[in-house]
């Protein structure tokens, strides 16, 4: 069950406010089933990963992307990261079903996974 609050992120400072997307970013991982895992003693790292993700909406950078790539792993943020932690969400058997397989009827053309190639080095 998802947290139905998400705290408040700390002021900027004087003239600044958060960017759009890290409110919604953060709004995403506060309402998510992965909240109910986290203690308050981890909002205090969250905080500072919100900053990171402002920066990067501010002024994107590789190096910023491979920041926030590694920090958010501790908090499952990425299915990867769930596996690695050895964490599942419990997802809805409809939802399963439109995870799993397109509909029949979707005629989507020529397969885009044609473009993909094997390369032997």
């Amino acid at each position: 069950m998802a947290r139905k609050y998400a705290p408040r992120l700390p002021g900027l400072g004087p003239g600044r406010t958060w960017h759009p997307l890290t409110v919604a970013w953060w709004r995403d991982v506060w309402h998510s089933p992965l909240a109910e895992a986290y203690l308050e003693v981890d909002r205090h790292a969250l905080y500072r990963l919100a900053m990171l993700v402002d920066m990067f909406w501010q002024e994107p950078s590789k190096a910023l992307a491979a920041e926030i790539r590694l920090e958010q792993q501790a908090f499952g943020l990425t299915p990867v990261d769930r596996r690695r932690l050895e964490w599942s969400v419990e997802v809805e058997q409809e939802q399963r079903g439109r995870i799993m397989r397109a509909p029949a009827d979707a005629d989507a053309g020529e397969d885009p996974r044609n473009v993909l190639k094997v390369a032997f080095g």
